[in-house]
């Protein structure tokens, strides 16, 4: 499957879809925090929705809950200073952890946008115990420039009965 950018007239194929997403997860497990950061986009949305009950997750970032919510690149940013600058005492020492990624399926294709979503699960290891967590994510890379950034990811927490906190390396 080859899904051809239109500003560029370069083409984008599955595998190097699948590749951008491989490199994603491998600098959050090698914690390779500027570089991680350097695969989104300023105006990137950043969000894990919480559940509402068992069935339903909350939809407005701004007037529900959510695990995680950055609206933009800025949170990101400094959620990474603080895991660099030993700030974060719940991230200290940072966890071990594995991500796996399957079942990428190419949703739409836009005028310098992939839709995507994707399974993941992430192996975590800290203080001798290891966790694991599993879901869903939604989203859109911006393919308008050589080298493609998220421009939104929304993650479904599958596993959201959790004993800990929850941070961007476990997802």
């Amino acid at each position: 499957m080859t899904v051809t950018l239109e500003k560029e007239r370069t083409a984008l194929s599955y595998h190097d879809i699948c590749a951008f997403l491989y490199r994603e997860a491998q600098l959050l497990d090698d914690r390779a925090w500027d570089a991680w950061l350097e695969c989104y986009s300023e105006d990137v949305e950043y969000w894990m929705p919480a559940w509402t009950d068992d069935d339903t997750l909350t939809t407005d970032p701004l007037r529900e809950i959510s695990l995680i919510y950055y609206a933009n690149r800025r949170g990101l940013e400094d959620r990474v200073y603080r895991l660099k600058t030993e700030r974060s005492s719940s991230s200290t020492p940072e966890p071990r952890t594995a991500h796996f990624i399957a079942n990428v399926e190419v949703l739409e294709t836009r005028e310098g946008t992939i839709e995507l979503r994707y399974n993941w699960q992430t192996l975590s290891h800290r203080y001798q115990q290891t966790a694991q967590f599993f879901g869903t994510t939604f989203l859109t890379l911006d393919t308008s420039e050589e080298t493609p950034k998220i421009l939104k990811k929304k993650i479904v927490l599958k596993d959201d009965y959790i004993h800990q906190v929850i941070d961007v390396y476990h997802i």
